[in-house]
């Protein structure tokens, strides 16, 4: 087999995939972009509520199809358009320091908050006010690893579908519901009317995790809302909470980052409610 010809820089499709860098592109468009083996692995997987693969197009360098064969030979098989480009065309839309020479472009792929209610989830993470898009993408990767049943992006959030956001998931995304946009007192109404007790984590929390857990309150339905990263929960979100629990610190640290503060919350939850499953 000869060596793939390459797509030209100049290319439409190339054109347009580099625009997906910017969030009114994303938003028009209804695209995003995923860099890197895990992220397009999960992506190939990955179908909507239609059954329609949510990767629409596949970018990799020669080497890098070579390297991921796998992952570009099961694009192929669910009718994604793959082409070749050179390591800078990859990129210059990856807009990475570090390109691993695989970008796929994906469908939106956010559900309906509705959906989320409508399954009676056990566990989930709401993002109010987080800013940063790598914080964003690794506590839906925390959520995923505790045994989530969702993430609700608010509209005061990030864009879950910002390069740093997809990249820091690390797949997590796909593997989850995700609702964005959602006002934080629409998410609160309406979990705690789906039977959810709605915990809010904050450093000056008036609850002890450790004195929730040792009172056997942690073991139903719960979501936790997190965070600023600067400045935490206003105090209107706050007042919205059944309860507002601050993790213990037992060293002589000032605090803990939002993303490590998120998964020892949602770690807690998952395990409570595992020992009342099984009792």
């Amino acid at each position: 087999m000869g060596t793939p010809e390459l797509i030209s820089p100049r290319s439409p499709r190339v054109v347009a995939a580099r625009r997906l860098v910017r969030r009114a592109f994303r938003s028009k468009e209804r695209r995003f972009i995923a860099e890197g083996p895990q992220a397009v692995r999960e992506a190939v997987e990955h179908r909507g509520e239609d059954g329609a693969p949510t990767l629409v197009e596949l970018f990799t360098t020669v080497e890098a199809a070579e390297r991921y064969a796998d992952i570009v030979a099961a694009a192929r098989a669910a009718g994604v358009r793959v082409h070749y480009a050179d390591a800078e065309v990859v990129a210059d839309v990856s807009q990475t320091v570090t390109p691993q020479g695989l970008l796929g472009v994906c469908r939106f792929l956010d559900s309906p908050f509705e959906s989320i209610l409508r399954a009676r989830p056990r566990l989930v993470a709401v993002l109010a006010h987080v800013r940063d898009p790598g914080n964003a993408g690794t506590v839906l990767r925390c959520a995923d690893a505790a045994g989530a049943d969702a993430v609700v992006l608010t509209d005061a959030s990030v864009d879950l579908y910002n390069p740093k956001s997809v990249r820091a998931s690390v797949g997590s995304l796909f593997h989850l519901p995700v609702a964005v946009g959602v006002p934080v007192e629409e998410a609160v109404a309406g979990l705690r009317e789906a039977g959810v007790r709605v915990l809010a984590a904050d450093g000056a929390g008036e609850d002890d995790l450790d004195d929730e857990l040792d009172a056997g309150t942690m073991g139903g339905p719960t979501a936790w809302i997190f965070g600023n990263e600067a400045w935490g929960l206003p105090a209107e979100t706050r007042a919205l909470a059944d309860a507002v629990v601050r993790v213990p610190i037992h060293g002589r640290a000032e605090s803990l980052n939002l993303a490590t503060a998120a998964a020892v919350c949602l770690y807690a939850s998952a395990r409570a409610q595992r020992v009342r499953t099984a009792s």
